[in-house]
C-alpha cells in the first residue's frame, strides 16, 4: 500500500563562522565565545513524512549516527513529534559548518519553535541556525544578536577527513588558550591536533592568492570571493530563514 501522507521538504543551510574569539570557560567546561556567523547557500535537504521516528541519510555523506547522537531525532523529541526523515546530506560531518545543528534547527523552525536559549541544549550552533542570516553570537551560543544582511561570496575547500569539535577545544585548553591573528582562536589548536589541515589550507591559498581561514573547529577552510575550481565549493550568504 502506498503511503499517501504529505511530504514536507526543509532546507538546512550551512553556517560559516567568520570570526571566533574564545572569551572564557565556564565551570561546566563549556567555552564562552564572541563570534560572527552567517548562513550560506550550501545546504542539506530534509524530507519529512508522518510515522514513527526514523532518520536515514543519503547523498555525499550517508552517515549513520545512533539515535542518542542524532540531532534530528533529538530535535523531534524536543518538539514532541514523530516523523520519518530522509536527509540528502551535502554538508560534511566534522567540517566546522554546523551541518548537524542546521538539520536540528530546520526541524525546530518547521515546528515553529523559536526559543534560542532553550535550543542551545541541542548544540551551541543550533540557536543561530534556527533563524540564520547574519548574527553576532556570544555566551555558549545561546545569545544571538542579528545583524544587517550582507551579500558575500566565499570559496570553501572540504578536506577528506573530519575534526572533532570536542577534541579541538580540549587541545585549545591544553595549549593554554592561544589567540589567533587569523580571526579564529581555534585555528592553532586544530592545526596542532590535525597537522594535515595545513596542506588543505595551502591548496586553497595557492589557488585564491588569499589567506584562508578555518571554519569553526575545522576541517573546512574558506576565503572570501569566488574562485571556482574542481573540488571547491563557491557559496553565497543567505538571508534569515523567517
Amino acid at each position: 500500500m502506498k503511503n499517501h501522507s504529505p511530504m514536507y521538504e526543509l532546507y538546512a543551510p550551512a553556517k560559516l563562522t567568520l570570526s571566533l574569539a574564545i572569551t572564557g570557560v565556564r565551570e561546566s567546561g563549556l567555552h564562552e565565545l564572541e563570534a560572527e556567523m552567517v548562513t550560506i547557500d550550501f545546504q542539506d535537504t530534509l524530507r519529512l513524512r508522518e510515522g514513527d521516528t526514523e532518520v536515514t541519510y543519503q547523498g555525499e555523506y550517508p552517515i549513520a549516527p545512533s539515535s542518542n547522537d542524532d540531532l534530528i531525532v533529538r530535535a523531534l523529541n524536543a518538539v514532541g513529534l514523530s516523523m520519518k526523515v530522509e536527509v540528502d546530506k551535502k554538508i560534511p560531518p566534522g567540517g566546522g559548518l554546523g551541518g548537524g545543528s542546521a538539520n536540528a534547527a530546520a526541524i525546530l523552525r518547521w515546528a515553529n519553535f523559536k526559543d534560542e536559549k532553550k535550543a542551545v541544549h541541542l548544540g551551541s550552533d543550533v540557536p543561530f541556525n534556527i533563524r540564520g542570516g547574519r548574527a553576532s553570537v556570544s555566551g555558549v551560543g545561546e545569545s544571538v544578536t542579528y545583524l544587517p544582511y550582507e551579500e558575500k561570496t566565499f570559496t570553501l575547500i572540504l578536506p577528506s577527513f573530519s575534526c572533532s569539535t570536542a577534541d579541538v577545544y580540549k587541545r585549545w585548553d591544553e595549549m593554554g588558550g592561544p589567540k589567533s591573528p587569523n580571526g579564529n582562536d581555534l585555528e592553532p589548536a586544530a592545526l596542532d591536533l590535525y597537522p594535515e589541515l595545513k596542506k588543505w589550507k595551502e591548496i586553497l591559498e595557492e589557488h585564491s592568492r588569499k589567506e584562508a581561514r578555518l571554519a569553526g573547529s575545522g576541517s573546512t577552510w574558506f576565503v572570501e570571493g569566488s574562485y571556482p575550481a574542481e573540488g571547491l565549493i563557491v557559496a553565497t550568504t543567505t538571508r534569515e530563514n523567517f
